[in-house]
């Protein structure tokens, strides 16, 4: 005779404690019972179908399962029977959907139904071969089972690498598989789009980035040149007598500044800035093997775009800005290897943030703006350039811009007017050409004057 029992929660610790030797039925619901096994108890439920036929089904393993929880999930499949329903058929038509839908793997939809749309618009094998190269590690994931980390971790192993690719190209291949996901959604090939509102974690700017962003794009009048230089020469006077103060008084051992051209690496480092337009980044990172002062070019790769282009590129200098470096190269016992402006203290590179205070101090030392940001030298560099008739092009290479695009959109309107230039040319091949009109043009706003180049070298 069968075992009935209350399937209780205590009576199935003590089930569980001394398993029987055969099925145990509970008293209330019909067919309802756990079968002792090698692993445990296993809930299940005897029923019968519309049709007559007597079905098992499985409700899952004690433990995994609490009492209460097999009892309201073997009263629902009652509830199913006795509407005339087949609870097992539900569940094993579940089960097939899912399998159906693991098996819709990235890879199978994107060589299979995604090929066959792309291969109908402009650039679709593009898109294919962007996928299929960025997200290589998916292929073989099912569509449906992608999720934020994911995401995050794919975007944390791109920026990580070795040769980092900007968050514009990241962005573009994650747009191209969230395009894939909504097509195979739309088409209910997956029960909904994974990545549906996650997006990529777009990276904060770097402080040289921020100093780009919040700086006036201006260049410097011929007082602020004055002003500079002057703030430069104020700065070292400063430094020498803070330094022939602590001689004076026990420190002795410390070095003689006054026969020395720089006090330390601020001065040059900031006139190289002035006469190259390098971005900080860029002067932090020189070395003297990116420097050849007998051909006065240095060669390096641009930090900001070395993602994009990371060979070398040559830069020419000004014959002031070799008298910087030479003088500088000199002062530091004429090294062949290591960092231009290493730090005094570490000897290893510069801190993105040093020169803050150093900028601060010349900058309040010469009386200029408070606002005025070191990033302006750069800006300066391309604007005096352009003023002075220098082709968009070669500003673009000296400036390192990454596209042409960029120097034009800040720089172009600073240019000669070449085309009134070409206008009144043409014009006055006209009978009857009016040379006092001619004149009024030519009075028109005033030019700019190129800054003379100024440098401080020996005290």
């Amino acid at each position: 005779m069968a075992i009935t029992l209350k399937l209780t929660a205590n009576a199935l610790d003590q089930l569980a404690k001394a398993p029987p030797s055969e099925d145990v039925f509970d008293t209330d619901l019909p067919g309802y019972h756990v079968r002792p096994g090698k692993r445990g108890l296993t809930f299940r439920l005897y029923y019968r179908t519309k049709a007559g036929k007597q079905r098992i089904l499985t409700l899952g393993r004690y433990g995994t399962l609490t009492a209460a929880q097999a009892r309201k999930n073997a009263k629902e499949a009652l509830a199913v029977v006795a509407q005339g329903g087949d609870p097992r058929a539900l569940l094993d038509e579940a089960k097939a959907e899912r399998e159906r839908q693991d098996q819709q793997t990235l890879s199978a939809y994107l060589t299979g139904p995604y090929t066959a749309f792309q291969n109908r618009r402009k650039d679709g094998k593009g898109t294919l071969d962007r996928i299929a190269r960025d997200f290589a590690d998916w292929l073989d994931k099912p569509m449906g089972s992608l999720s934020r980390a994911d995401v995050e971790r794919w975007q944390a192993n791109q920026e990580a690498a070795k040769k980092p690719r900007a968050f514009a190209t990241l962005k573009r291949s994650y747009d191209a598989l969230s395009a894939l996901l909504a097509h195979a959604a739309e088409r209910k090939v997956i029960p909904a789009h994974p990545l549906k509102g996650v997006k990529l974690q777009k990276p904060a700017f770097t402080e040289e980035e921020l100093a780009e962003q919040g700086s006036e794009r201006r260049y410097l009048l011929a007082d602020e040149v004055e002003a500079l230089f002057a703030g430069l020469e104020a700065y070292q006077d400063e430094k020498r007598q803070q330094r022939r103060s602590s001689r004076e008084h026990g420190k002795a051992y410390l070095p003689d500044l006054e026969r020395v051209a720089y006090v330390d690496h601020v001065a040059p480092w900031i006139l190289t800035m002035f006469y190259t337009g390098f971005r900080p980044g860029d002067l932090f990172g020189l070395r003297w093997e990116h420097v050849n002062l007998t051909f006065a070019t240095i060669r390096k790769t641009i930090e900001k775009t070395a993602h994009k282009r990371p060979e070398p590129q040559t830069f020419p200098l000004s014959g002031s800005a070799v008298e910087v470096l030479k003088t500088w190269h000199k002062q530091q016992g004429q090294p062949t290897t290591g960092f231009v402006f290493p730090s005094p203290r570490t000897g290893n590179r510069l801190d993105r943030t040093a020169m803050q205070k150093p900028w601060a101090s010349v900058r309040k030392m010469a009386r200029l703006p408070d606002d005025l940001q070191l990033y302006t030298l750069r800006h300066n560099f391309a604007s005096q350039l352009v003023m002075g008739g220098t082709d968009i092009l070669t500003v673009s290479k000296l400036m390192a811009h990454s596209s042409i695009e960029t120097t034009i959109k800040f720089y172009a309107h600073l240019a000669p007017d070449h085309k009134r230039d070409a206008v009144e040319a043409f014009a006055k091949l006209a009978p009857g050409h009016d040379s006092a009109a001619d004149q009024a043009v030519q009075e028109g706003p005033g030019v700019v004057e190129h800054p003379r180049a100024i440098h401080i070298g020996h005290h």
